[in-house]
């Protein structure tokens, strides 16, 4: 049992039986599965929205439908801190359960909205309504998502394991951009152009809809975290707010930890399928053969680090993250733009992944062994998706601006900025493992 045995003063009088191995994994599971369905949901729109842009909106200027559609999800991506704060207030009040069966619920109705709503042609300026309230249901799924299955899978490991199942998070983020990827892959094989412009973009939302729909069947059967059930009643009425502003240090902490490992994750994935295109001069194909084979390694390296993590600790890994990012983000990116083979940037961005694997594995962890039990969901959401969407968000806005500027390695050495900044956090930060909120909650 992670916490102590025996109830403190004026704790919840409601007790969990001891969980068994079998139970702690079937929830962990289920937990991973809902969190890898709703990443392939908020995916599947930036994949397919080539083909479902002239759906939405007026017929003329291509470019301008698709600047409608990245403006939308811009709007996704900017309700990913509301969807923090409102689902961390939820879990943190009502439960982990409660709040991940809510998530998962959202992105369900968002990515159905998506695949029912009829043209612009049909119902007219309702069309693009439709999809702004989905992509905003969605937003807020996305954003509340990441603080409580973070909390809920700390909470639910065992001590001795809790890097190691944490990262699935991960495990099931990237594995959710795999999945979107080889569906449109799929559907661009087997149907023709004019059937993905017609319908077939409506396949991959009805799949995700459905399987949303399993996720929340699964997460029915899991079990409240024990450190939920057994925490302490306040003495006192006090907003969750104003209890999370009661630990300053923990929220500059969160910030500051995520700064640089957000913009080196969104760089080297998201970001680097264009770079390849547009800077290297890659095909389209290559890049994406390319992403993805990185992708899925990268995807495989989240529980080594994250089970490494419990053997010397967390702070260890961050620095040693901060350091070599610090040190090879120019280097490697400056390369990157003169490699020639594929095999050169794939090994190069494989080398760059490696590196922020010391980042993303084991965040989630950290974040919420830094936060008492009352409030660790909000404290892990709210300031985590407020920097994502300031750091992560922009990155590909920010190093298009370079490169429009005549300036691109000043992208590269931005990179390198943040992720010096976020390696004097880990420097100077205690390791959760061995100071771990839940352990003494």
């Amino acid at each position: 049992m992670d916490n102590t045995s025996t109830l403190p003063a004026g704790a919840a009088t409601t007790s969990a039986p001891e969980k068994t191995t079998r139970s702690r994994l079937k929830s962990i599971f289920s937990g991973s599965v809902g969190n890898m369905v709703e990443w392939y949901d908020w995916y599947v729109y930036a994949a397919f929205s080539l083909y479902f842009a002239k759906a939405f909106f007026p017929a003329g200027d291509t470019t301008a439908q698709l600047l409608n559609t990245a403006a939308i999800f811009a709007v996704g991506f900017l309700m990913r801190p509301i969807g923090g704060w409102l689902m961390g207030l939820y879990a943190d009040r009502k439960g982990r359960k409660a709040a991940l069966m809510a998530s998962v619920l959202l992105m369900c109705f968002g990515s159905l909205v998506i695949a029912l709503t009829p043209g612009y042609e049909t119902i007219g300026v309702a069309a693009p309504i439709l999809l702004v309230i989905a992509r905003l249901m969605q937003g807020l799924s996305v954003g509340g998502e990441y603080g409580t299955s973070a909390t809920y899978l700390s909470e639910m490991a065992t001590k001795e394991r809790r890097g190691f199942f944490s990262s699935f998070q991960y495990v099931t983020l990237i594995s959710g951009q795999l999945i979107a990827l080889a569906v449109l892959i799929i559907l661009q094989q087997t149907l023709t152009t004019e059937q993905l412009y017609a319908w077939g973009w409506r396949v991959p939302f009805v799949i995700g809809a459905l399987c949303a729909v399993v996720a929340l069947y699964l997460r029915r059967g899991m079990e409240e975290t024990e450190s939920f059930t057994k925490k302490e009643k306040p003495k006192a009425k006090e907003s969750l707010m104003r209890t999370l502003l009661r630990h300053p240090k923990e929220l500059a902490t969160v910030v500051g930890l995520t700064m640089g490992g957000t913009l080196a994750f969104y760089t080297y994935t998201t970001y680097m399928q264009k770079y390849l295109v547009n800077t290297v001069g890659m095909s389209i194909s290559d890049s994406t053969m390319i992403s993805a084979a990185t992708l899925f390694l990268f995807m495989c390296l989240q529980p080594v680090i994250g089970g490494l993590s419990d053997k010397i600790g967390r702070r260890p890994i961050l620095i040693a993250f901060g350091v070599l990012g610090t040190i090879f983000t120019v280097p490697i990116l400056s390369t990157l733009h003169t490699v020639q083979s594929w095999w050169g940037a794939f090994f190069l961005i494989m080398a760059a992944l490696i590196i922020v694997s010391g980042y993303t594995s084991i965040n989630a962890v950290v974040k919420a062994e830094l936060f008492p039990t009352e409030i660790r969901a909000l404290g892990v959401g709210l300031p985590y998706a407020l920097t994502v969407s300031i750091f992560g968000g922009t990155a590909e806005y920010v190093a298009l601006w370079f490169k429009s500027n005549g300036m691109e390695t000043g992208y590269y050495w931005y990179v390198t900025g943040c992720i010096a900044i976020s390696l004097l956090v880990y420097v100077f930060m205690k390791d959760t493992q061995k100071h771990s909120r839940i352990v003494t909650d």
